[in-house]
């Protein structure tokens, strides 16, 4: 894990060794601008067994699967049984899914309260529910989570979502709904959930009221200024300091999502053909999704965006498409007639691309091939862009098991039009992300500092420097649980914390730590290469000596270790390393 892995994973570690469950930490300055709960859940899955990297991905495993479920739970009760199951297979198989998921960010388990919340109003307000009450206490209980996974985006989604459906339905002003909503004590239940964080976090980090609506460079407003008024209002506005973030264009958020709802997407023309009318409990839930997907589109189009920002709409999508297959028809069948066409495409692809580079030598890791784009590194899928010819020779097993994988998804979905080619499509796309995951492998040492971080366990005890701000070699600091000193890096992130009463001084300039690498204690620099020629203009080339280099990233100290040679030998370890490495910005 690298970059948000590392970095969620940190702080959960930090959270159980040092008691403090309320304010976030990293390196021993505050963090404050997310809420507590994903902390909370790895913190827990560590208790239960013990701090490794596969056991902080297990609360984000465990949320697909309630989520998928879910959906073809609501989609059960909703629609019928069919629906129910071709929903939960869109929810559970779909590409957004695999990609945003892959990162430990807490947007799945935000996307789960935000469809329970939908699923709970339905039931509360449906003549038939025996339970009303329940359902209505759940809706509140399912907001009040989402305060302590995303702040107020989690209510603001799902309210809107209800108030538009209510108003098209006519309920809005029905006494009838709010009795049945019971909105009163459900406020005070979503507010027994979500306060004593809030007013904890608020008393432990002053100062407690400032209404600025400005930021800036040494500037702190304590932890309730920075939380609700530049994290939730300034970054609507695009007005967040400091700004950390990228946003994808408007167009691009949009058409995304064929391909983050793919290989389902190619059903979308048959959604334009169900029926909307609220006469019905399948046509009431169709009609919530609609509105529930526009809110979120229409909010986020004016709003900064990330592609994973609409998660939370992909149940409302994943049901609208679940009722369009359950109901079959021509635009069904041309669909996926559209899949088998696509998907033999591009297993064709992959065939070829295999056979071509069949003989191509593979010396080193793959970041001796790889090219380098960093203005599309904003988009999920832009490292795409660096693969080269010679850098697919690296992946011959991977695209071999995902040409596999799609070549059975094509025939299946040509010779079959029923309910065999979903379930064909769902078992093609789990062995296409087993084909992905291989294909991670390879890129580990490009997209990880992991083998310096287990290089650096190996060797003698020095103080550890890291370049840049603390999320570009996040797992080093992971992998070997100790704090760092950070060079030309108090921007991002963690600026705004470091002004922090009490906040550890970890940041340090050029000048100190040409100061410090001179010194007798011996220290451990970790960096890009691409900086070497800076480094050594700095403190001289003689004083670095190389410990590993890694998929263009080195560990270097000051004082020569058995086996190291000078910073000058690096240039012959191969021309791959050249490259700069992608610094982008996942998750802010």
């Amino acid at each position: 894990m690298d970059d948000v892995d590392a970095i969620q994973a940190q702080i959960a570690r930090n959270m159980l060794t040092s008691g403090d469950w309320v304010t976030a930490r990293l390196d021993g300055i505050p963090y404050l601008e997310k809420a507590p709960l994903v902390y909370w859940t790895i913190a827990i899955s560590y208790k239960t067994f013990g701090v490794h990297d596969w056991a902080a991905r297990i609360p984000i495993v465990l949320s697909i699967l309630v989520l998928a479920w879910l959906t073809a739970a609501f989609g059960v009760w909703a629609i019928g049984k069919r629906a129910g199951l071709c929903a939960g297979l869109c929810m559970g198989s779909c590409v957004g899914i695999f990609l945003f998921t892959r990162i430990l960010i807490p947007d799945v388990m935000l996307t789960f309260t935000i469809a329970l919340a939908m699923w709970a109003f339905l039931r509360a307000l449906d003549e038939e529910e025996p339970h009303p009450r329940l359902w209505a206490f759940v809706l509140a209980a399912s907001l009040g989570t989402g305060l302590l996974l995303k702040s107020l985006v989690s209510v603001v989604f799902p309210v809107a979502a209800a108030l538009i459906y209510l108003f098209f339905t006519k309920q809005l002003f029905t006494l009838r709904t709010w009795q049945r909503l019971r909105p009163i004590s459900g406020f005070f239940i979503a507010l027994a959930i979500a306060a004593p964080w809030h007013i904890l976090a608020t008393i432990r980090n002053p100062p407690y009221f400032s209404f600025s609506l400005h930021g800036g460079p040494g500037e702190y407003h304590g932890f309730l200024w920075f939380y609700f008024i530049n994290e939730q209002v300034l970054r609507f506005l695009n007005l967040r300091y400091p700004r950390d973030y990228n946003t994808v264009p408007r167009l691009w958020f949009w058409l995304f999502h064929f391909l983050w709802l793919f290989p389902w997407s190619v059903y979308f023309p048959a959604v334009a053909k169900l029926s909307f009318k609220p006469i019905d409990r399948a046509g009431r839930a169709r009609l919530l999704a609609i509105c529930w997907i526009g809110f979120i589109l229409v909010f986020f189009t004016f709003s900064t965006t990330q592609e994973y920002y609409s998660m939370p709409c992909y149940p409302a999508m994943a049901l609208l498409l679940g009722s369009a297959m359950a109901e079959g028809g021509d635009w069904i069948r041309r669909g996926t007639r559209a899949l088998s066409v696509v998907t033999g495409c591009a297993a064709l692809a992959c065939i070829t691309i295999f056979f071509l580079v069949h003989n191509v030598p593979t010396p080193g890791d793959i970041s001796s091939a790889l090219g380098h784009h960093p203005g599309v590194y904003s988009l999920s899928l832009g490292h795409m862009l660096d693969l080269t010819f010679d850098s697919f020779a690296y992946l011959r097993f991977p695209l071999a098991v995902a040409a596999i994988a799609l070549f059975g998804g094509a025939l299946a979905a040509y010779k079959w039009m029923d309910l065999r080619a979903f379930l064909a499509a769902a078992l093609m796309m789990v062995l296409f992300y087993h084909a992905a995951r291989l294909a991670l492998v390879v890129f580990d040492p490009f997209l990880t500092s992991r083998p310096i971080a287990e290089a650096l366990l190996k060797v003698p005890d020095g103080k550890l420097v890291t370049e840049h701000n603390y999320w570009t070699f996040s797992s080093v600091t992971f992998y070997v649980n100790r704090e760092a000193l950070t060079l030309n890096g108090r921007y991002f992130n963690l600026e705004y914390g470091s002004y922090a009463p009490g906040a550890r001084d970890v940041f340090i300039d050029d000048a100190r730590f040409k100061s410090l690498w001179h010194e007798p204690q011996r220290y451990y620099l970790v960096a890009y290469q691409a900086d070497l020629g800076h480094l050594e203009e700095l403190v001289g080339k003689d004083h670095f000596s190389i410990v590993i280099a890694s998929g263009g990233k080195l560990l270097l100290t000051n004082h020569p270790l058995e086996r190291t040679g000078p910073a000058d030998e690096i240039p012959h370890l191969s021309a791959g390393v050249k490259n700069t490495l992608a610094k982008p910005l996942v998750y802010r």
